[in-house]
């Protein structure tokens, strides 16, 4: 299925978007785009690292084909952190094209027609970031060993860093809080914040009147009394030290009340379930004013104006889309509907499957990629993942039942004896299905 698919992406495309991201004529010449493409794509379809997606392309012939190769390598094609600087370099807008690569495949294979495009479904979901659960006391004892290591880098020398006392205190207002004996938790981690608070005093007397040291330790002072300030009601809370953009959301689920990183709006075509959008969103905006963002980046990736049916939940009510298509806001109105109608009403919540398979199967769950970019970016290739995948099903399935096909064909094309032609067809099929014994091994097939 690879190779057929790699027939079938667009890789001129690529070459002529990312093209002005090179020097011609400066500098070490740049890794096949293809390459670096394929690697990607691979990456968000199976789920993997950069670390195992680049050792993994050693021992499989076939993505070394899909990625361009000529003939088997046994060597690294690149050093797992090229892909980090690579995605640096396209940004959001690469990725966008890399989803439009997977959409122009699927009409190439037949797997979406033009017409899916005139019915879509939009909901959102959360990108978690990752982090480790956030909780005063590991705030307050992260942020102030992230100032005593700066402090020693810059020569400034602490009146005390509190490196054991903090650490002791750690260990215990985890105990206590383990215990239910809140008091004594309460007391360690109050602790806890008058070693930060001591420590961001004594190096702002360190440094004062020193331009160069005060603009190294500006952001994290201010981060450290950010940490320092903030309540159970403060809005715009830090949750991590790391990754500052991290926001809790709360979707109302039972398993999970809240989670911490970003939201991110899906658009689907609703009769394919294909990917056409993904849309990182900052801010934890309502569900309606996200909808005008995200069907112009459909828009934009299509290269059409979305001008069909858009079915969203009642979390869109009063939304914020002003476009020529009309929006369908699923759970109201029911029982005036035509019968065609109601049909795609019911198929509003086909696409939280796909969230689901995103999530699961692909990099949507944990987003380990840094900062707002690193969330817009990996959003949209979690997108491209569930294509690449949805693609591979289908060839895969062709190829499975391609030979009876044939045989039908071939058989109706010289009107054969049909007892015959059913024979032929029978052993046709076990003959398919037991060459992939350990895919489909059932007992019915040995009868």
């Amino acid at each position: 299925p690879l190779v057929i698919l790699s027939k079938q992406i667009p890789w001129a495309d690529f070459n002529s978007a990312f093209e002005p991201l090179y020097c011609p004529d400066n500098g070490r010449s740049g890794i096949a785009t293809r390459l670096m493409v394929g690697l990607h794509y691979l990456k968000h379809t199976y789920g993997l690292s950069d670390e195992e997606t680049v050792h993994n392309w050693t021992e499989n012939p076939y993505w070394q084909y899909f990625c361009g190769s000529k003939w088997f390598e046994y060597g690294l094609p690149i050093d797992p952190s090229t892909m980090t600087r690579w995605r640096k370099k396209i940004r959001e807008a690469g990725a966008e094209e890399m989803l439009a690569g997977t959409i122009k495949a699927g009409l190439k294979g037949g797997v979406i027609k033009p017409t899916s495009f005139a019915k879509v479904i939009v909901d959102t979901t959360v990108q978690p970031k990752a982090i480790a659960y956030p909780t005063d006391a590991k705030l307050y004892y992260k942020m102030r060993e992230n100032l005593v290591k700066a402090a020693k880098v810059h020569d400034i020398r602490l009146r005390q860093n509190y490196v054991r006392l903090g650490k002791r205190a750690l260990i215990w207002a985890s105990r206590y809080a383990h215990a239910r004996q809140m008091k004594r938790a309460r007391r360690k981690i109050k602790k806890l914040k008058i070693y930060l608070g001591r420590v961001v005093r004594d190096i702002e007397r360190n440094i004062c009147g020193d331009a160069q040291k005060e603009a190294a330790f500006a952001e994290m002072i201010a981060m450290a009394y950010r940490i320092l300030a903030q309540e159970r009601t403060t809005k715009n809370k830090l949750y991590s030290i790391h990754a500052p953009e991290t926001e809790c959301i709360a979707k109302g689920k039972a398993n999970k009340k809240y989670e911490f990183g970003a939201k991110v709006g899906v658009v689907t075509t609703s009769r394919d379930n294909f990917v056409i959008g993904m849309k990182a969103l900052h801010g934890n905006p309502y569900d309606g004013h996200t909808l005008e963002q995200c069907i112009k980046q459909a828009n934009r990736i299509l290269g059409r104006e979305l001008n069909g049916d858009i079915f969203v939940d009642r979390g869109y009510r009063k939304h914020d889309y002003k476009g020529d298509a009309k929006v369908h806001i699923v759970g109201r109105g029911f029982k005036k509907l035509t019968r065609s109608l109601r049909r795609w009403y019911k198929r509003r919540s086909a696409i939280e499957p796909i969230i689901g398979h995103m999530k699961v199967d692909g990099e949507l769950g944990r987003n380990y990629l840094a900062g707002v970019e690193g969330d817009r970016i990996n959003a949209v290739m979690c997108g491209c993942g569930q294509n690449m995948r949805k693609l591979l099903s289908r060839l895969s399935f062709l190829r499975f039942f391609w030979p009876v096909f044939m045989l039908l064909s071939r058989a109706s094309a010289q009107r054969s004896n049909s007892a015959r032609v059913f024979a032929h067809v029978n052993g046709t099929i076990r003959k398919s299905i037991w060459k992939s014994k350990p895919i489909l091994n059932h007992s019915w097939l040995k009868t």
